[in-house]
Parts: C-alpha cells; sequence; structure tokens
C-alpha cells in the first residue's frame, strides 16, 4: 500500500527542520567562545588615535589669529629704532598727506592717478589701454620708459597733474592727420607706441623742454604756439614745432 503523499511531505518538512536545530545546537569545535561584552581596555587599544596625513593642509587661520601670529614672528623694536620712530611720527603729525600725481589723458577724460611718492608700479596692460588711440580705440604695447618719464617730470617740477595730449596713433588715424596737413611725420613715433605729448600745468613749456632735452631718451619736439613737448624714445633728435 503506497503512503499519502501530504504525509511524505509532512515528515521530509520534520527531517529538515531537525537537521537544521542540530546544526545550530552543535558548536563548532574550531571556533573560539565569543565573550558577550569585550573590557573597555581592549576596545580601546583597537583604536589607533586619528594622525594627520602628510598631504592634509591645516586649517586656515582666522584674520585676527593670522595677525597676531605675524605679530609674535616679529623680533620687538630696540629702542633706539622706537625713539627713531617716535620722531619720525611727530614730524608727519599736523601735516596733509602729499597729494598724488593724476595723469589726464585729454581726448578719453580718463584719469590714471600715481603715487606721489616712493615707487611705481603698473600693470602693463593698463599703461596700454589708457594711452590708447582715441580714434580707432586700439592700444598698443607703449614703451614703458615714457611713463616712467612722465613721473619723474611731475616730481622734478612738484605738480600733483600732467596733461596727455597725444600718446599711440593708429597708422591710420597718423595718415589721416597728414592729409589734412598737421605736423606729423610719415613713420611717426606715435604709431609705434614710443611716444607722448604732454603739458604741465602752470609748468613753462620752455622749462619742460629743457627738462627733457636732459633726460636724453630719445627725440624731444618743442611746441611752443602749441603749449606741450614730445618725448620719444628713438633716436636722439631735437626739432620746433608750432
Amino acid at each position: 500500500m503506497l503512503p499519502c503523499p501530504g504525509a511524505v511531505r509532512c515528515l521530509a518538512a520534520i527531517a529538515i527542520v531537525s537537521a537544521s536545530t542540530a546544526a545550530w545546537a552543535e558548536p563548532d569545535p574550531d571556533s573560539a567562545p565569543v565573550p558577550t561584552s569585550a573590557p573597555v581596555n581592549a576596545i580601546e587599544s583597537t583604536i589607533e588615535p586619528q594622525r594627520a596625513r602628510p598631504d592634509e593642509t591645516p586649517a586656515a587661520l582666522t584674520k585676527k589669529a593670522q595677525r597676531l601670529a605675524d605679530k609674535a614672528r616679529t623680533a620687538p623694536m630696540s629702542p633706539l629704532e622706537r625713539e627713531r620712530w617716535h620722531r619720525q611720527l611727530a614730524a608727519r603729525r599736523g601735516k596733509p598727506a602729499p597729494a598724488p600725481l593724476n595723469i589726464h589723458n585729454n581726448w578719453t577724460r580718463e584719469v590714471l592717478p600715481v603715487p606721489a611718492q616712493g615707487p611705481v608700479a603698473f600693470d602693463q596692460d593698463r599703461i596700454d589701454l589708457f594711452f590708447r588711440c582715441h580714434f580707432t580705440l586700439e592700444p598698443t604695447d607703449m614703451d614703458p620708459r615714457l611713463f616712467q618719464a612722465l613721473v619723474a617730470a611731475a616730481r622734478h617740477f612738484g605738480t600733483d597733474q600732467i596733461r596727455i595730449v597725444s600718446g599711440y596713433r593708429a597708422p591710420k588715424y597718423n595718415l589721416i592727420l597728414r592729409k589734412k596737413g598737421r605736423e606729423v611725420a610719415r613713420n611717426s613715433q606715435h604709431t609705434h607706441g614710443s611716444a607722448v605729448d604732454f603739458r604741465i600745468p602752470g609748468v613753462p613749456v620752455g622749462a619742460l623742454h629743457a627738462w627733457a632735452r636732459r633726460q636724453r631718451l630719445g627725440g624731444v619736439g618743442f611746441y611752443r604756439q602749441s603749449g606741450f613737448i614730445h618725448m620719444d624714445t628713438g633716436p636722439i633728435r631735437y626739432w620746433n614745432g608750432r
């Protein structure tokens, strides 16, 4: 007589459950007993202290902390240095700061301020843009010696302003001026960014012309009637114009 299929399935399920229970009940002889709780010292010993990696940058200091750090690194002044510093401070007390030098471009109405004293450092691109051709608005690489000469002239005469009559002149604009009969050379130094025409208010043009010739920077043109001089960095030569 064949057993009932349902009974066979029940017996198989009971056998599987019995085997699983035996597997859970029998401990593995090769495995060590695991404690339910570990001592605090054992846990702490497994945690390694965090160390900064070599490639890690320290956190940025605040402005105040940076100033305090810089102050701590600065050596204190000696009594002699402190006395000299107090004398200089007393000499400047109550006196206005020297006025800055303002270089005006007569065509663009722009102003380029320059420190009245000390070294002058300007970005060349800014100078090129300031002296750009006012007709085409295109700049060129201006000779930096011209800018230095302007500052030197202003400081020599003790003035706070310079008026630029002409800086860079595009070849197209130079040709237009020649066709109009103006006093411009065919291959003018202005078209190469090597010349500047300027005047200094309050300074006689004759005195400015004499100063420019003493510099022996290059060509110097004297335009007494128009009230300005020409300076360039080309060959040394002199001429008079209207």
